[in-house]
């Protein structure tokens, strides 16, 4: 692994997952892409309880772990229990050698575990500690469990304006919080980084689910901190605006259309081949149109039933109008944009029967990302890193045998 990642941008960078799950370990990942070594963490039984959870659901199923393949790419496992009194020298060597540490044991795990950065960083005056928690480091939800679903999406509100008017909030797909804060624990640890090359210290960087929700919703979070009157929820029958609004088609698929503004009218009627809208008064300017928003999606709704989405496609983008396409997943894997831009990038060692993976969404031009491997077995390259480490076969062989660590096991 050390040969795939020599000339990439964070080549020598040494990183020590301690994260369960999502959040964390993707922060991990992206420093991986671009070349880190990433030690993996996890308990000898059973490992990372995220090695499990492509097989819950409501996952969709498949015979390839594709989700711990997605999160762990080109790391190395160390299957060790920290709970183990034989841990702690394991432990303080791994924390000598990291740049980064990254966890999202609660407040109180960390503690008990003996991981809290205050234990930690006299071992390592450059490590960069980061960490995520569900609800913050402070408050008296500190400890509290927090997944994305209730930290992200429903305390921040999100969960309860991202569904129609006439339907209940609904679940997500799981890990869009997690994803989006593990890039901000990403961006965190490379601000840290370029603080220590320029004190030559490390320091402690800490995001939460709940501060990334509210940055996600902080435009209509703003507007109650400034006591905004918000409009009802959206109601795509009655919208607030018809022209900003989703529309199905004869063949039973949807759209967005995003003609908003003012100057798009007469284009978007032109496009339509609706003449008789312009001489509506109904219609007559964009006050207008808004407060008979719901005789105009009267109007559109029968008129896009008529038509398959391919025929509106090829007329809405002749006419220049904007609109979005709600895509399938069996459309967007193989969206030629995505894979024309890296979204989607070959797979260097295909697992199942993918050929591609989803690329960390960060790009530096002319930067070389580490071709995306295998995600590692539990306990693969415990032998490897404990020798790398200092620790002797005898010693190698004791944790064994007390079930300090374990060794390569079949991946889920």
């Amino acid at each position: 692994m050390s040969e795939l990642k020599k000339d990439n941008l964070f080549s020598g960078l040494k990183v020590l997952d301690l994260a369960s799950f999502i959040a964390g370990p993707a922060a991990a990942t992206i420093l991986g892409d671009f070349g880190a070594d990433v030690i993996k963490v996890e308990p000898p039984t059973g490992g990372d309880p995220y090695r499990h959870l492509y097989l819950t659901p409501p996952n969709p199923s498949s015979e390839t772990n594709y989700t711990w393949q997605l999160t762990n790419r080109n790391k190395r496992s160390l299957a060790l229990d920290l709970k183990s009194p034989c841990s702690k020298d394991v432990l303080h060597r791994l924390v000598t050698w990291a740049d980064v540490l990254v966890t999202n044991f609660p407040p109180s795990v960390r503690q008990t575990l003996g991981i809290t950065y205050e234990q930690l960083a006299p071992l390592n005056e450059r490590l960069i500690y980061a960490d995520i928690t569900g609800y913050g480091l402070a408050g008296a939800e500190a400890n509290k469990p927090g997944f994305d679903v209730t930290a992200y999406w429903a305390r921040t509100g999100l969960m309860d304006v991202t569904h129609d008017a006439d339907s209940p909030p609904t679940l997500p797909i799981p890990g869009i919080g997690d994803h989006a804060t593990a890039v901000t624990l990403y961006s965190a640890i490379v601000t840290a980084l370029y603080r220590r090359v320029l004190t030559g210290k490390g320091g402690h960087v800490t995001t939460s689910l709940i501060a990334e929700g509210a940055w996600a919703a902080a435009a209509w979070i703003e507007g109650a901190l400034n006591g905004a009157k918000f409009v009802e929820q959206h109601d795509r029958k009655r919208p607030a605006n018809a022209l900003l609004n989703p529309y199905r088609t004869k063949d039973g698929r949807w759209f967005l259309l995003v003609a908003a503004q003012g100057k798009d009218w007469h284009g978007f009627v032109e496009t339509m081949n609706l003449p008789q809208l312009l001489v509506d008064p109904r219609f007559a300017d964009g006050t207008l149109r808004n407060q008979n928003a719901e005789a105009l999606v009267s109007i559109l709704d029968p008129v896009f039933a008529e038509q398959p989405l391919a025929h509106w496609v090829d007329v809405l983008n002749r006419g220049r109008v904007i609109f979005g396409v709600v895509q399938t997943f069996d459309e967007i894997v193989k969206d030629p944009q995505m894979l024309a831009n890296d979204v989607l990038v070959p797979l260097a060692e295909p697992t199942g029967k993918a050929s591609h993976t989803v690329n960390s969404p960060l790009t530096l031009v002319g930067v070389p990302k580490v071709a995306p491997g295998r995600a590692p077995d539990l306990g693969e390259h415990s032998v490897n890193v404990l020798t790398e480490l200092a620790f002797s076969t005898v010693e190698i062989n004791a944790m064994l045998v007390n079930g300090a660590i374990s060794t390569r096991q079949s991946a889920s």
